[in-house]
């Protein structure tokens, strides 16, 4: 019978010499070690196997259980600063429709209470007054309908409510030194600034003015131009009118807004970057000069704005980046005289290809002469929007020392 050799080396590196036969190659023990397990059951295994099932069964409950309770910690996160705290980060719980900004808040659960949507209630230290509002506190959030500022906030940031798809409006305590809002729209206190108007804020407009219907989901229907009195709400709904006060057009004011004509009144200096970002129904953008003051953004004609033209306001100066991108449904741009700035992509993607012809804003009308242009204005890269020309991408033209277009 044939032997194999196996060769082991001990603690000291010298190889030990087993003669062991080939045929008992899997069943040969050591002395010393356990013998080999090869097709023999393992004493208890049925029981080892159901206990193993067990630990790991607990295990994955606990787990559970503790990220449930960290989701549920985490609803409001807050970080304490020199004047108060900052609300950092808003997680809802997904039935949270209505927030407070005033006092650090924290969630209490009912453990008893199996429904999601009303087991839980929101308690507030009013020790610790909330001063700040971080940037993307609320990013993305998709069930709050309305937001409170109290009366101790002294700055929010502009990029605080960012694609907040529900928000319809923005309620802030009168004592508020440092902001107000107007029918639910945010400003700073002087309404020299217009800060945020929700992303859903037609909706508010649409139940204050009778207009909104929903279907059996839940979602609003938007009346179409066959719609019976369609016209007059474009112009409570779809229509706004900037305060006459403001100077300043806040960073991502108008993002994705759901609004077809705006306002915007001679006195205006800045445009922030992503102004009006992404509103696929803005068609017209007019520009008014008044001798009385306007403080209600609901249109109720042009005669009550007294001169009313169209595109950018004269003495305007300032047009940020992707200030007016996306917007698709513009056909019309007049850059006054006063401009000095024009960011990166500022009318980026405001033309486009259909039929294989051009649609949109196809060209861009300047009050300055060529030379005067490039002299005064200061512009970012690709503030021209482009289309496709062969294989190449084209910028749309300039027509400069044009006049502005009648209204």
């Amino acid at each position: 019978m044939s032997k194999k050799k196996i060769k082991v080396k001990t603690a000291a590196e010298e190889p030990i010499h087993l003669d062991i036969p080939e045929d008992e190659i899997w069943t040969y023990r050591v002395e010393g070690l356990a013998a080999p397990h090869i097709n023999k059951p393992y004493k208890h295994y049925g029981l080892k196997k159901v206990i193993f099932a067990l630990v790991i069964i607990v295990a994955v409950s606990i787990s559970c259980y503790f990220s449930v309770r960290t989701v549920q910690k985490d609803t409001f996160e807050y970080k304490q600063t020199q004047t108060g705290y900052e609300l950092s980060k808003f997680s809802n719980t997904g039935y949270i429709t209505e927030l407070d900004i005033d006092y650090v808040a924290s969630i209490e659960y009912d453990r008893n209470n199996p429904d999601t949507s009303t087991n839980y209630k929101i308690i507030k230290d009013e020790s610790k007054k909330v001063t700040s509002v971080r940037q993307y506190a609320l990013n993305c959030d998709e069930n709050v309908k309305t937001v409170k500022i109290g009366a101790d906030v002294s700055y929010v940031d502009p990029k605080a409510f960012y694609s907040c798809w529900a928000l319809r409006q923005i309620e802030v305590d009168e004592n508020n030194p440092n902001y107000c809002d107007i029918d639910g729209v945010l400003y700073n206190k002087e309404k020299t600034e217009i800060i945020c108007r929700p992303c859903d804020h037609d909706t508010y407009l649409a139940e204050k003015y009778g207009y909104a219907k929903y279907d059996n989901n839940g979602y609003r229907i938007e009346p179409t131009p066959e719609d019976e009195n369609y016209e007059q709400y474009v112009k409570d709904v779809l229509t706004f009118v900037v305060p006459s006060s403001v100077e300043t057009i806040g960073q991502l004011c108008f993002n994705y807004a759901n609004m077809k004509t705006v306002y915007l009144p001679e006195g205006l200096k800045t445009i922030e970057t992503l102004g009006f970002f992404e509103i696929p129904l803005l068609a017209n953008v007019y520009s008014y000069k008044t001798e009385t003051e306007v403080t209600d953004s609901h249109f109720t004609s042009d005669e009550a704005l007294g001169k009313v033209y169209t595109s950018l306001p004269e003495g305007l100066e300032y047009i940020g980046s992707d200030a007016f991108s996306y917007n698709q449904a513009l056909t019309y741009m007049f850059i006054p005289d006063s401009v000095t700035y024009i960011g990166h992509h500022a009318f980026w993607d405001t033309v486009y290809k259909e039929n294989k012809e051009l649609r949109g804003v196809t060209q861009i009308n300047v009050a300055l002469s060529e030379d005067e242009f490039d002299g005064k204005v200061k512009t970012g890269n690709s503030w021209r929007p482009q289309y496709d020309y062969m294989l190449f991408k084209k910028s749309i033209d300039v027509v400069y020392g044009a006049e502005r277009a009648a209204g």
